[in-house]
């Protein structure tokens, strides 16, 4: 395809009469640039936001793109001559195809392996088929109901068994004066009551043990065919990941290998919308100037129809220092006011999470009032590097955190200087001997004033970091909740978790057989709000000290 296929004027997005504003900005794309280290920042405006609507347009009005729910992009760029012009892309395949008219190409080096890529994809559905067959096994439905009936059978073999004992017990202790004969006679029924049982277990085994062994041959089967197509999948994503090659403004160019050196990158790594766009912009010398992602088509998880999303902590994100590199660096800006007039952090060279300021300190402990937005600790990629652990490094050897905390969540995180306070302070959470308790805004109205949610969560591999309500699979979780104001349209609540599951009160709050109302800003559990932060904070933590043996209650303002 032809540049001038890629790029599209704005009239093909915006009505001739409509006026948006391209500096009131709603979110921003960010990244460390490789070499200087500047913190360098690509918005999301309202300009882009209104050309997005205007791709949702598009797509509403052909069926073609509801079949399949996917994030779509949109890159504002100014070329050499100072025209603006529009590029958009959708992440991974669209109706099986990558390639086609009128959208980015992919990014190059997969034709490299495209044979590799086509054997591997017919041997994963080879196993895909095996793996069905041996799911859908007939010994399956076979065993579920031969065991059913013989339970059936079973109970009322015991119950008659029970009742015919209990007879024989009501003539021994009315009948004192039984003769051996009539006590023979009582004894031989309960022999061949036993008889009877030991029969149909003997029966029952001789139907269901055959099969029993059939569906754990199936089974052993089933993972061994998993952790092929695991071993395949990754060899293929290894060999596309050494073919991909990116390129940033400054014209440099390099594998997706060597921008995450030894890491374990998920699979569809370059695939999204953002790297897609910013790639091709790059290599065509066009100035990118504002961008927005949306997802479209049937949602999933925490993706809706027409919402906008920022870039993906899996994927993207990792890549966007490189990707950024050569634009111009942005003086870090305050993010717009929220609703309600609630304020966000500014962002800092550091990062956006803002400043950590240390609330209390001795020999053994620190604890710090963690900003939103923050990491506790390092990610595994160069671009999740920023977190409280890695500032206090710089200023005190060997701290270690004791907990975490999310990382839109603000409030205490307690760290150790040594291995030993760290190994007290971890035994006091594990012993649940820690008082936590949060501060939250939900995003509607709460009738019940207080109560104890009491939901097991679990984390689909699949689906990192949505935890759900999981009651086979599901951990443990209890939160003591009441509630402290009621705010207009919102709620502010008060939560004490007696667990520490990861988004535990998120998930609470949000499930419908919790409290059926989600936190203000949570946008991966299903609120739509326009705030910019999880309104989410850690206020207070009661603990013993592991030196001294008093009782340190630590505390913060809630900053919303």
């Amino acid at each position: 395809m032809s540049l001038s296929e890629i790029l599209h004027p704005l009239s093909d997005f915006l009505d001739c009469d409509l006026i948006a504003d391209n500096s009131s900005v709603s979110y921003w794309y960010e990244g460390y640039c490789w070499q200087s280290g500047d913190l360098l920042r690509l918005p999301r405006t309202d300009l882009i936001e209104a050309i997005a609507h205007g791709l949702m347009q598009h797509l509403a009005s052909d069926a073609l793109y509801s079949c399949e729910g996917k994030m779509y992009g949109v890159l504002l760029v100014e070329l050499p001559t100072g025209e603006q012009r529009v590029i958009k892309a959708f992440s991974g395949l669209l109706n099986g195809q990558s390639i086609v008219a009128g959208w980015v190409p992919p990014i190059p080096g997969r034709e490299q392996v495209a044979l590799a890529e086509a054997r591997t994809v017919a041997e994963l559905d080879v196993i895909k088929k095996e793996l069905i067959h041996l799911k859908e096994l007939p010994a399956r439905k076979q065993y579920e109901k031969f065991a059913g009936e013989f339970e059936q059978q079973l109970q009322m073999i015991n119950e008659r068994h029970r009742d015919r004992k209990y007879q024989r017990q009501q003539k021994r202790q009315l009948l004192n004066t039984l003769s051996p004969a009539a006590l023979e006679q009582l004894d031989e029924e309960s022999r061949q009551d036993g008889m009877e049982r030991r029969r149909f277990k003997q029966q029952r085994d001789a139907v269901l043990q055959p099969l029993e062994t059939a569906i754990a041959s199936a089974n052993h089967r089933i993972q061994e065919l998993k952790q092929q197509r695991k071993a395949l999948s990754r060899q293929l994503q290894a060999q596309l990941h050494a073919a991909y090659s990116l390129m940033n403004f400054l014209g440099q160019s390099v594998s997706l290998q060597q921008l995450m050196p030894g890491g374990s990158m998920p699979t569809g790594t370059g695939d999204c919308c953002a790297p897609k766009l910013l790639h091709y912009a790059a290599t065509h010398q066009l100035k990118p100037l504002a961008m927005a992602e949306f997802w479209w088509g049937t949602s999933l998880g925490d993706k809706i129809q027409g919402e906008f999303y920022g870039a993906c902590a899996e994927r993207c994100q990792p890549l966007m220092g490189f990707l950024l590199s050569g634009l111009r660096p942005n003086p870090p800006a305050p993010f717009p006011a929220r609703e309600g007039g609630v304020k966000s952090p500014s962002p800092t060279r550091r990062g956006v999470g803002g400043e950590v300021k240390i609330i209390y300190q001795d020999e053994w402990i620190i604890a710090v009032n963690k900003p939103a937005g923050l990491l506790s600790v390092p990610g595994r990629y160069l671009e999740t590097q920023d977190s409280v652990l890695s500032r206090l490094s710089y200023q005190f050897s060997g701290v270690t955190a004791v907990h975490r905390l999310d990382q839109d969540t603000s409030g205490i995180l307690l760290l150790a200087g040594d291995r030993q306070t760290h190994h007290q302070l971890s035994q006091q959470f594990q012993q649940r001997q820690v008082h936590k308790v949060y501060e939250a805004i939900l995003a509607s109205v709460l009738t019940q004033e207080q109560g104890v949610i009491d939901l097991p969560l679990w984390g689909n591999p699949e689906n990192r970091p949505y935890q759900q309500v999981d009651w086979q699979r599901g951990k443990p979780s209890i939160t003591h909740f009441r509630i402290i104001a009621r705010e207009g349209d919102y709620t502010r609540v008060e939560f004490v978790p007696l667990t520490g599951r990861t988004h535990q009160l998120r998930v609470h709050a949000a499930d419908r057989a919790g409290l059926g109302v989600v936190i203000l800003g949570d946008r991966l559990y299903g609120c739509s709000a326009g705030v910019m932060r999880l309104h989410l904070h850690a206020r207070e933590l009661s603990f013993t000290h592991p030196h001294t043996g008093k009782t340190l209650h630590l505390q913060t303002q809630t900053p919303f």
